[in-house]
């Protein structure tokens, strides 16, 4: 039965490494406990098994880990899963007008004396100074004061 033991703590050692170098590289705390296991069950292999099974045991673990660690680490496999591509992609600012002073538009609602109008083929809300503006009626963009667009009938 201690052969079985032996077996398990390499067998559980080895998936602990290619855990550590896979999958969640750089915690290094799973590495540890995988090499901890791995001492472990060559030890025991030695001590309850004998010096010829304790050898097989040793080559046969640093043959696997040092292939593990090879596969895991080698750029190709790496860059399976490393992000390489560049987000390039830009948002609508706010802040910076995208429909210019006088500009004409026409109402898609009455303004009163907030609304929507469309300048082109965009929608925009826009704000008059107080005035009532009827729906289909021609706008002009007077002013563009932080995130509002001030119109007057055109």
């Amino acid at each position: 039965m201690p052969w079985l033991t032996i077996a398990l703590l390499l067998l559980f050692g080895l998936l602990f490494i290619a855990v550590e170098v896979i999958f969640i590289p750089g915690t290094t705390i799973v590495g540890f406990v995988g090499f901890a296991l791995l001492v472990v069950g060559v030890w025991m292999g030695y001590r309850d098994l004998g010096n010829e099974v304790g050898h097989y045991a040793l080559l046969t673990v640093a043959v696997l880990a040092s292939l593990i660690v090879y596969v895991g680490l080698r750029p190709k496999n790496l860059a399976k899963v490393a992000l390489n591509t560049v987000n390039n992609a830009t948002v609508r600012d706010v802040r910076r007008a995208d429909v210019a002073l006088g500009t004409v538009g026409r109402t898609l609602s009455a303004l009163r004396p907030a609304g929507t109008a469309l300048f082109g083929d965009e929608r925009r809300e826009v704000v008059t100074r107080g005035e009532f503006v009827a729906s289909g009626s021609d706008v002009r963009v007077l002013s563009i004061e932080q995130n509002r667009i001030i119109v007057a009938a055109a």
